[in-house]
């Protein structure tokens, strides 16, 4: 049974995560989730995946708007693998919901906890506990590669009560405002005009003038430009200077930027 699996990334763990699944699945197709195209997005596979990080609680807009495109087709099994430091709160629920719109049943809806990538708060943790990350992380990869494979029906995954609401309730308030959060970032001296920040961002909003980032204020806040700059000269506001940077370790540059949109021109 073929699988096809739609995933956004912005430091690598979602892709990580995407292609683990696929490893154990086997006869599975990786494809980016991307809004060059237009019209609608049609798969041959009987099962449907959908893998992303959870952006300030909830579904990021990238997503979002995916879903617009996204086939009605009841007879498939869809599932999802939200990614998230923690706290995938009622991201699935909200998924759910929206794919109930289309008339798409979210038939499984599993959480994965992998080191976080929101540098503004808190820089990477250290190599153990991210190694004790990945491990837990594969384990239960293994699990939902077997709940897809019997096509089992799950409710989605959720964080406690109280973390729903909440959090549900700011992830409202804050999304109208996601785009123009860019304008905390900064470049510092170290820069070399190297283009990787314009190349990696899935949004393209990055563009480069006078061989230095400027931001274009329609930000998806996926914080690749600052986690894979060589040089650590992006910062966000000035709480970053001395925080360690993340991606996942096992997925490379070109990895990256071989799944992100070409830019138009």
């Amino acid at each position: 049974m073929k699988t096809t699996i739609y995933f956004y990334t912005g430091t690598g763990n979602s892709l990580w995560t995407a292609k683990k699944l696929s490893e154990i699945l086997s006869n599975t197709e990786l494809i980016p989730i991307t809004l060059a195209g237009e019209g609608l997005i049609h798969s041959n596979s009987e099962n449907i995946g959908l893998i992303f990080p959870v952006h300030i609680w909830g579904i990021p807009f990238r997503v979002i708007e995916f879903l617009n495109y996204l086939e009605t087709d009841p007879a498939k099994y869809c599932f999802a693998i939200a990614v998230n430091a923690g706290q995938v709160a009622a991201t699935l629920i909200q998924l759910k919901m929206l794919l109930q719109k289309k008339n798409i049943n979210l038939s499984a809806g599993f959480s994965i906890c992998l080191p976080s990538n929101y540098i503004p708060w808190s820089g990477a943790i250290g190599q153990e506990k991210q190694q004790k990350k990945f491990n837990e992380a594969l384990d239960k990869i293994s699990r939902i590669a077997a709940s897809i494979r019997a096509r089992e029906e799950k409710s989605p995954e959720k964080g406690p009560a109280w973390q729903n609401i909440f959090f549900s309730a700011f992830y409202r308030l804050s999304f109208p405002n996601v785009p123009k959060m860019d304008k905390s970032f900064l470049v510092d001296e170290k820069c070399t005009s190297c283009g990787i920040c314009e190349k990696i961002c899935p949004a393209q909003n990055i563009v480069i003038t006078d061989g230095k980032p400027e931001w274009q204020h329609h930000c998806e806040q996926c914080l690749a430009c600052i986690q894979w700059c060589p040089q650590e000269a992006i910062q966000y506001g000035k709480s970053t200077i001395k925080k360690k940077r993340y991606h996942h370790p096992e997925i490379k540059l070109s990895d990256m930027l071989a799944n992100v949109p070409k830019r138009s021109v």
